[in-house]
Protein backbone atom coordinates (compact mmCIF):
# COMPACT_ATOMS: atom_id res chain seq x y z
CA UNK A 1 0.00 0.00 0.00
CA UNK A 2 1.17 3.52 -0.80
CA UNK A 3 2.78 5.00 2.36
CA UNK A 4 1.11 8.42 2.11
CA UNK A 5 -2.29 6.79 1.49
CA UNK A 6 -1.81 4.44 4.45
CA UNK A 7 -0.92 7.30 6.82
CA UNK A 8 -3.87 9.37 5.52
CA UNK A 9 -6.25 6.48 6.29
CA UNK A 10 -4.79 6.25 9.82
CA UNK A 11 -5.24 9.97 10.34
CA UNK A 12 -8.84 9.86 9.05
CA UNK A 13 -10.09 7.18 11.43
CA UNK A 14 -7.74 7.61 14.43
CA UNK A 15 -8.55 9.72 17.46
CA UNK A 16 -7.03 13.21 17.42
CA UNK A 17 -5.56 15.14 20.31
CA UNK A 18 -8.32 17.70 20.07
CA UNK A 19 -11.86 16.34 19.89
CA UNK A 20 -12.96 19.38 17.87
CA UNK A 21 -10.99 18.04 14.89
CA UNK A 22 -13.06 14.83 14.90
CA UNK A 23 -16.24 16.91 15.01
CA UNK A 24 -15.09 19.17 12.16
CA UNK A 25 -14.12 16.14 10.07
CA UNK A 26 -17.54 14.57 10.65
CA UNK A 27 -19.23 17.85 9.70
CA UNK A 28 -17.12 17.98 6.54
CA UNK A 29 -18.19 14.48 5.52
CA UNK A 30 -21.84 15.30 6.27
CA UNK A 31 -21.66 18.53 4.26
CA UNK A 32 -20.25 16.78 1.21
CA UNK A 33 -22.74 13.92 1.64
CA UNK A 34 -25.69 16.32 1.84
CA UNK A 35 -24.62 18.19 -1.30
CA UNK A 36 -24.13 14.86 -3.11
CA UNK A 37 -27.53 13.63 -1.96
CA UNK A 38 -29.10 16.81 -3.33
CA UNK A 39 -27.43 16.26 -6.68
CA UNK A 40 -28.65 12.66 -6.91
CA UNK A 41 -32.24 13.49 -5.96
CA UNK A 42 -32.52 16.64 -8.08
CA UNK A 43 -31.16 15.07 -11.27
CA UNK A 44 -33.31 11.97 -10.71
CA UNK A 45 -36.45 14.11 -10.36
CA UNK A 46 -35.62 15.89 -13.62
CA UNK A 47 -35.18 12.49 -15.26
CA UNK A 48 -38.53 11.40 -13.86
CA UNK A 49 -40.34 14.43 -15.25
CA UNK A 50 -38.62 13.98 -18.62
CA UNK A 51 -39.71 10.35 -18.87
CA UNK A 52 -43.23 11.26 -17.74
CA UNK A 53 -43.52 13.91 -20.47
CA UNK A 54 -42.08 11.47 -23.01
CA UNK A 55 -44.77 8.94 -22.07
CA UNK A 56 -47.46 11.49 -22.95
CA UNK A 57 -45.96 12.12 -26.36
CA UNK A 58 -45.50 8.39 -26.96
CA UNK A 59 -49.27 7.92 -27.15
CA UNK A 60 -49.63 10.65 -29.78
CA UNK A 61 -46.36 10.87 -31.70
CA UNK A 62 -45.08 8.11 -34.02
CA UNK A 63 -41.83 6.24 -33.46
CA UNK A 64 -40.35 7.79 -36.58
CA UNK A 65 -41.52 10.66 -38.76
CA UNK A 66 -40.38 11.47 -42.29
CA UNK A 67 -40.53 15.16 -43.25
CA UNK A 68 -39.40 17.16 -46.29
CA UNK A 69 -36.18 19.06 -45.71
CA UNK A 70 -37.50 22.01 -47.70
CA UNK A 71 -41.09 23.08 -48.19
CA UNK A 72 -44.25 21.87 -46.49
CA UNK A 73 -45.21 18.77 -48.48
CA UNK A 74 -43.77 15.99 -50.61
CA UNK A 75 -44.98 13.22 -52.88
CA UNK A 76 -45.39 9.90 -51.02
CA UNK A 77 -45.07 8.09 -54.36
CA UNK A 78 -41.46 9.26 -54.80
CA UNK A 79 -39.27 6.25 -55.60
CA UNK A 80 -37.08 6.50 -52.48
CA UNK A 81 -40.14 6.97 -50.26
CA UNK A 82 -41.81 3.93 -51.80
CA UNK A 83 -38.61 1.96 -51.18
CA UNK A 84 -38.68 2.93 -47.50
CA UNK A 85 -42.37 2.10 -47.11
CA UNK A 86 -41.68 -1.42 -48.40
CA UNK A 87 -39.03 -2.19 -45.75
CA UNK A 88 -39.95 -5.23 -43.59
CA UNK A 89 -39.15 -3.45 -40.30
CA UNK A 90 -42.19 -1.16 -40.73
CA UNK A 91 -45.40 -2.41 -39.11
CA UNK A 92 -47.61 0.63 -39.82
CA UNK A 93 -47.14 3.59 -42.16
CA UNK A 94 -49.59 6.49 -42.07
CA UNK A 95 -49.72 9.51 -44.36
CA UNK A 96 -50.43 12.82 -42.64
CA UNK A 97 -51.17 16.35 -43.82
CA UNK A 98 -51.37 19.22 -41.36
CA UNK A 99 -51.73 22.95 -41.69
CA UNK A 100 -52.99 25.97 -39.74
CA UNK A 101 -56.68 26.77 -40.11
CA UNK A 102 -59.34 28.88 -38.45
CA UNK A 103 -62.30 27.10 -36.89
CA UNK A 104 -65.60 28.57 -35.76
CA UNK A 105 -68.26 27.08 -33.53
CA UNK A 106 -71.31 29.31 -33.18
CA UNK A 107 -69.84 32.69 -32.11
CA UNK A 108 -66.41 31.42 -31.01
CA UNK A 109 -63.30 31.19 -33.16
CA UNK A 110 -59.77 29.79 -32.78
CA UNK A 111 -56.61 29.30 -34.82
CA UNK A 112 -55.66 25.62 -34.73
CA UNK A 113 -53.62 22.95 -36.47
CA UNK A 114 -55.75 20.60 -38.56
CA UNK A 115 -54.09 17.21 -38.99
CA UNK A 116 -55.49 14.82 -41.57
CA UNK A 117 -54.52 11.17 -41.10
CA UNK A 118 -55.40 7.80 -42.55
CA UNK A 119 -57.78 5.33 -40.93
CA UNK A 120 -54.89 3.22 -39.57
CA UNK A 121 -53.83 6.05 -37.20
CA UNK A 122 -55.17 4.01 -34.26
CA UNK A 123 -52.68 1.25 -35.15
CA UNK A 124 -49.84 3.75 -35.35
CA UNK A 125 -50.29 5.29 -31.87
CA UNK A 126 -52.07 4.61 -28.60
CA UNK A 127 -54.62 7.33 -29.31
CA UNK A 128 -57.40 5.18 -27.82
CA UNK A 129 -55.79 5.60 -24.38
CA UNK A 130 -56.17 9.39 -24.70
CA UNK A 131 -59.84 9.49 -25.70
CA UNK A 132 -62.66 10.69 -23.47
CA UNK A 133 -66.36 10.57 -24.24
CA UNK A 134 -69.15 8.17 -25.13
CA UNK A 135 -68.33 7.95 -28.85
CA UNK A 136 -65.48 6.26 -30.71
CA UNK A 137 -62.49 7.26 -32.81
CA UNK A 138 -63.80 7.69 -36.36
CA UNK A 139 -62.51 10.08 -39.01
CA UNK A 140 -65.22 9.82 -41.63
CA UNK A 141 -68.13 7.78 -42.92
CA UNK A 142 -70.05 7.74 -46.19
CA UNK A 143 -71.73 11.09 -45.53
CA UNK A 144 -69.60 13.37 -43.33
CA UNK A 145 -66.10 13.93 -41.92
CA UNK A 146 -65.47 14.03 -38.18
CA UNK A 147 -63.21 16.11 -35.96
CA UNK A 148 -61.50 14.84 -32.79
CA UNK A 149 -60.55 17.94 -30.80
CA UNK A 150 -58.08 18.45 -27.98
CA UNK A 151 -59.65 18.81 -24.55
CA UNK A 152 -58.49 22.42 -23.99
CA UNK A 153 -59.73 23.43 -27.44
CA UNK A 154 -63.15 21.99 -26.58
CA UNK A 155 -63.30 24.32 -23.59
CA UNK A 156 -62.13 27.31 -25.63
CA UNK A 157 -64.76 26.79 -28.34
CA UNK A 158 -67.46 25.61 -25.95
CA UNK A 159 -68.39 22.63 -28.14
CA UNK A 160 -68.71 20.03 -25.38
CA UNK A 161 -67.88 16.37 -25.90
CA UNK A 162 -70.72 15.90 -28.37
CA UNK A 163 -71.47 19.03 -30.38
CA UNK A 164 -74.61 19.15 -32.47
CA UNK A 165 -73.90 22.12 -34.75
CA UNK A 166 -71.13 21.50 -37.31
CA UNK A 167 -67.66 22.97 -36.81
CA UNK A 168 -66.82 25.44 -39.58
CA UNK A 169 -63.26 25.21 -40.90
CA UNK A 170 -61.60 27.94 -42.97
CA UNK A 171 -58.31 27.66 -44.89
CA UNK A 172 -56.83 30.10 -47.43
CA UNK A 173 -56.91 28.93 -51.02
CA UNK A 174 -53.42 27.86 -51.98
CA UNK A 175 -53.56 28.80 -55.66
CA UNK A 176 -55.19 32.25 -55.48
CA UNK A 177 -54.37 35.65 -54.02
CA UNK A 178 -56.44 37.29 -51.33
CA UNK A 179 -59.30 39.27 -52.81
CA UNK A 180 -59.41 42.47 -50.76
CA UNK A 181 -62.81 43.39 -52.14
CA UNK A 182 -64.26 40.03 -51.05
CA UNK A 183 -61.85 38.33 -48.59
CA UNK A 184 -64.21 35.42 -47.88
CA UNK A 185 -63.85 34.30 -51.52
CA UNK A 186 -60.16 33.62 -50.88
CA UNK A 187 -60.87 30.90 -48.32
CA UNK A 188 -62.01 27.32 -48.59
CA UNK A 189 -64.76 26.48 -46.13
CA UNK A 190 -65.96 23.09 -45.01
CA UNK A 191 -67.69 21.42 -42.08
CA UNK A 192 -66.70 18.81 -39.51
CA UNK A 193 -68.93 16.91 -37.12
CA UNK A 194 -68.44 15.33 -33.71
CA UNK A 195 -67.83 11.60 -33.18
CA UNK A 196 -68.54 12.06 -29.45
CA UNK A 197 -64.92 11.86 -28.21
CA UNK A 198 -62.04 14.25 -27.51
CA UNK A 199 -58.36 13.52 -26.80
CA UNK A 200 -56.21 14.73 -23.91
CA UNK A 201 -52.42 14.40 -24.07
CA UNK A 202 -51.88 16.61 -20.99
CA UNK A 203 -49.72 18.87 -23.15
CA UNK A 204 -51.10 22.25 -24.15
CA UNK A 205 -49.31 22.07 -27.50
CA UNK A 206 -51.75 19.36 -28.56
CA UNK A 207 -54.75 19.74 -26.26
CA UNK A 208 -55.25 23.43 -27.08
CA UNK A 209 -54.35 23.51 -30.78
CA UNK A 210 -54.85 20.19 -32.57
CA UNK A 211 -57.81 18.70 -34.46
CA UNK A 212 -57.62 15.24 -36.01
CA UNK A 213 -59.65 14.45 -39.12
CA UNK A 214 -59.48 12.37 -42.30
CA UNK A 215 -56.65 12.77 -44.80
CA UNK A 216 -59.06 13.19 -47.73
CA UNK A 217 -60.81 16.09 -45.97
CA UNK A 218 -57.47 17.83 -45.32
CA UNK A 219 -56.34 17.41 -48.93
CA UNK A 220 -59.59 18.82 -50.24
CA UNK A 221 -59.53 21.77 -47.82
CA UNK A 222 -55.87 22.64 -48.53
CA UNK A 223 -56.09 22.12 -52.33
CA UNK A 224 -53.64 19.23 -52.46
CA UNK A 225 -53.78 16.11 -54.59
CA UNK A 226 -51.58 13.25 -53.36
CA UNK A 227 -49.11 15.33 -51.35
CA UNK A 228 -48.51 14.79 -47.63
CA UNK A 229 -46.62 16.79 -45.01
CA UNK A 230 -45.26 13.70 -43.21
CA UNK A 231 -45.07 9.93 -43.21
CA UNK A 232 -45.46 8.48 -39.71
CA UNK A 233 -43.99 5.06 -38.99
CA UNK A 234 -44.43 2.36 -36.38
CA UNK A 235 -41.80 -0.36 -36.29
CA UNK A 236 -42.25 -4.04 -35.63
CA UNK A 237 -41.53 -5.25 -32.07
CA UNK A 238 -37.84 -5.82 -31.46
CA UNK A 239 -36.66 -3.36 -34.12
CA UNK A 240 -33.77 -1.06 -33.27
CA UNK A 241 -35.24 2.41 -33.72
CA UNK A 242 -31.90 4.26 -33.83
CA UNK A 243 -30.35 1.87 -36.36
CA UNK A 244 -33.45 1.90 -38.56
CA UNK A 245 -33.57 5.70 -38.45
CA UNK A 246 -30.02 5.84 -39.81
CA UNK A 247 -30.88 3.23 -42.43
CA UNK A 248 -33.84 5.08 -43.93
CA UNK A 249 -31.98 8.39 -43.71
CA UNK A 250 -29.33 6.92 -46.01
CA UNK A 251 -32.00 5.64 -48.39
CA UNK A 252 -33.95 8.92 -48.52
CA UNK A 253 -30.89 11.13 -48.96
CA UNK A 254 -30.60 14.84 -48.29
CA UNK A 255 -34.11 15.76 -49.39
CA UNK A 256 -35.80 14.35 -46.29
CA UNK A 257 -35.50 14.51 -42.50
CA UNK A 258 -36.19 11.50 -40.27
CA UNK A 259 -37.09 12.30 -36.65
CA UNK A 260 -37.52 10.06 -33.63
CA UNK A 261 -39.90 10.94 -30.78
CA UNK A 262 -37.35 13.05 -28.93
CA UNK A 263 -36.43 14.99 -32.06
CA UNK A 264 -40.12 15.63 -32.80
CA UNK A 265 -40.32 17.34 -29.39
CA UNK A 266 -36.82 18.81 -29.45
CA UNK A 267 -37.87 22.18 -27.99
CA UNK A 268 -39.56 20.64 -24.95
CA UNK A 269 -36.72 18.28 -24.11
CA UNK A 270 -34.04 20.89 -24.80
CA UNK A 271 -35.66 23.20 -22.24
CA UNK A 272 -35.77 20.36 -19.71
CA UNK A 273 -32.11 19.51 -20.36
CA UNK A 274 -31.15 23.17 -19.86
CA UNK A 275 -33.08 23.32 -16.58
CA UNK A 276 -31.38 20.11 -15.44
CA UNK A 277 -27.94 21.47 -16.36
CA UNK A 278 -28.54 24.77 -14.54
CA UNK A 279 -29.66 22.88 -11.43
CA UNK A 280 -26.51 20.77 -11.67
CA UNK A 281 -24.35 23.93 -11.81
CA UNK A 282 -26.07 25.52 -8.80
CA UNK A 283 -25.74 22.36 -6.71
CA UNK A 284 -22.09 21.98 -7.75
CA UNK A 285 -21.49 25.51 -6.48
CA UNK A 286 -23.11 24.55 -3.15
CA UNK A 287 -20.89 21.47 -3.13
CA UNK A 288 -17.82 23.68 -3.58
CA UNK A 289 -18.90 25.75 -0.57
CA UNK A 290 -19.39 22.55 1.44
CA UNK A 291 -15.83 21.53 0.56
CA UNK A 292 -14.48 24.56 2.43
CA UNK A 293 -15.34 22.61 5.58
CA UNK A 294 -12.84 20.03 4.37
CA UNK A 295 -10.19 22.76 4.09
CA UNK A 296 -10.89 23.80 7.69
CA UNK A 297 -10.69 20.20 8.87
CA UNK A 298 -7.36 19.66 7.10
CA UNK A 299 -5.96 22.91 8.50
CA UNK A 300 -6.74 21.74 12.04
CA UNK A 301 -5.33 18.30 11.29
CA UNK A 302 -2.07 19.71 9.94
CA UNK A 303 -1.59 21.71 13.12
CA UNK A 304 -2.53 18.70 15.24
CA UNK A 305 -0.01 16.43 13.46
CA UNK A 306 2.89 18.88 13.51
CA UNK A 307 4.95 16.61 15.78
CA UNK A 308 4.23 13.58 13.56
CA UNK A 309 5.35 15.43 10.45
CA UNK A 310 8.52 16.51 12.20
CA UNK A 311 9.22 12.87 13.07
CA UNK A 312 8.59 11.83 9.45
CA UNK A 313 11.02 14.46 8.21
CA UNK A 314 13.65 13.21 10.66
CA UNK A 315 13.13 9.74 9.20
CA UNK A 316 13.82 11.06 5.70
CA UNK A 317 10.39 12.12 4.44
CA UNK A 318 10.44 15.13 2.13
CA UNK A 319 7.86 17.88 1.80
CA UNK A 320 6.25 16.14 -1.19
CA UNK A 321 5.40 13.08 0.91
CA UNK A 322 3.95 15.22 3.71
CA UNK A 323 1.83 17.15 1.21
CA UNK A 324 0.54 13.93 -0.38
CA UNK A 325 -0.54 12.61 3.03
CA UNK A 326 -2.86 15.54 3.64
CA UNK A 327 -4.00 15.64 0.02
CA UNK A 328 -5.07 12.00 0.37
CA UNK A 329 -6.77 12.95 3.62
CA UNK A 330 -8.85 15.58 1.81
CA UNK A 331 -9.66 13.18 -1.03
CA UNK A 332 -10.75 10.49 1.42
CA UNK A 333 -13.10 12.92 3.19
CA UNK A 334 -14.59 13.95 -0.17
CA UNK A 335 -14.85 10.35 -1.37
CA UNK A 336 -16.43 9.18 1.89
CA UNK A 337 -18.97 12.01 1.70
CA UNK A 338 -19.63 11.25 -1.99
CA UNK A 339 -20.27 7.54 -1.40
CA UNK A 340 -22.46 8.23 1.63
CA UNK A 341 -24.42 10.91 -0.26
CA UNK A 342 -24.93 8.72 -3.32
CA UNK A 343 -26.13 5.75 -1.24
CA UNK A 344 -28.51 7.93 0.78
CA UNK A 345 -29.71 9.63 -2.40
CA UNK A 346 -30.39 6.29 -4.10
CA UNK A 347 -32.25 5.09 -1.00
CA UNK A 348 -34.37 8.26 -0.91
CA UNK A 349 -35.14 7.93 -4.64
CA UNK A 350 -36.17 4.31 -4.12
CA UNK A 351 -38.49 5.25 -1.26
CA UNK A 352 -39.95 8.12 -3.30
CA UNK A 353 -40.56 5.80 -6.24
CA UNK A 354 -42.21 3.14 -4.08
CA UNK A 355 -44.19 5.23 -1.60
CA UNK A 356 -44.35 8.79 -3.02
CA UNK A 357 -43.02 10.40 0.15
CA UNK A 358 -42.99 13.92 -1.32
CA UNK A 359 -46.30 14.73 -2.98
CA UNK A 360 -47.29 17.37 -5.51
CA UNK A 361 -49.89 19.85 -4.31
CA UNK A 362 -52.46 18.86 -1.72
CA UNK A 363 -53.54 15.56 -3.26
CA UNK A 364 -56.59 17.12 -4.94
CA UNK A 365 -55.79 15.44 -8.26
CA UNK A 366 -55.04 18.71 -10.09
CA UNK A 367 -51.65 17.33 -11.20
CA UNK A 368 -50.98 14.50 -13.63
CA UNK A 369 -49.09 12.58 -10.93
CA UNK A 370 -49.59 12.66 -7.17
CA UNK A 371 -45.90 12.61 -6.19
CA UNK A 372 -42.60 13.74 -7.69
CA UNK A 373 -41.48 11.17 -10.29
CA UNK A 374 -37.89 9.93 -10.04
CA UNK A 375 -35.66 7.98 -12.39
CA UNK A 376 -32.04 7.22 -11.54
CA UNK A 377 -29.67 7.10 -14.51
CA UNK A 378 -26.29 5.37 -13.98
CA UNK A 379 -24.59 8.02 -16.12
CA UNK A 380 -25.82 10.73 -13.73
CA UNK A 381 -24.50 8.80 -10.72
CA UNK A 382 -21.06 8.49 -12.33
CA UNK A 383 -21.12 12.20 -13.24
CA UNK A 384 -21.98 13.14 -9.66
CA UNK A 385 -19.22 10.93 -8.25
CA UNK A 386 -16.67 12.43 -10.65
CA UNK A 387 -17.88 15.95 -9.83
CA UNK A 388 -17.60 15.49 -6.07
CA UNK A 389 -14.16 13.92 -6.28
CA UNK A 390 -12.90 16.61 -8.69
CA UNK A 391 -14.32 19.54 -6.70
CA UNK A 392 -13.04 18.02 -3.45
CA UNK A 393 -9.53 17.59 -4.84
CA UNK A 394 -9.35 21.08 -6.35
CA UNK A 395 -10.66 22.71 -3.16
CA UNK A 396 -7.89 21.20 -0.97
CA UNK A 397 -4.98 21.17 -3.39
CA UNK A 398 -3.73 24.73 -2.92
CA UNK A 399 -4.50 25.12 0.83
CA UNK A 400 -2.68 21.87 1.70
CA UNK A 401 0.39 22.79 -0.35
CA UNK A 402 0.45 26.26 1.20
CA UNK A 403 0.00 25.06 4.80
CA UNK A 404 2.56 22.25 4.59
CA UNK A 405 5.14 24.56 3.02
CA UNK A 406 4.47 27.23 5.67
CA UNK A 407 4.74 24.61 8.43
CA UNK A 408 8.11 23.51 7.06
CA UNK A 409 9.42 27.07 7.19
CA UNK A 410 8.17 27.77 10.73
Amino acid sequence: MNLSFYIACRYLFSKKKHNAINIISAVSVCGVALATLSLVCTLSVFNGFQEMVASFFTAFDPELKILPKEGKVFNPDDSVVVQVRALPEIAVCTQALEENVMVQYKDRQAMVVLKGVEDNFTQLTDIDSLLYGAGRFILHDADVNYAILGAELVGELGTGLQFVDPLKVYAPKRTTRVNMANPSASFNRDYLFSPGVVFMVNQSKYDARYILTSLDFARRLFDYGHEVSALELKLRPGSNTAAFQKKISRILGDGYVVQNRYEQQADVFRIMEIEKFISYLFLTFILAIACFNVVGSLSMLILDKREDTATLRNLGADNRLITRIFLFEGRLISLLGAVAGILLGLLLCLLQRQFGLISLGNGSGSFVVDAYPVSVHPADVLLILATVVTVGFLSVWYPVRYLTRKMQLS
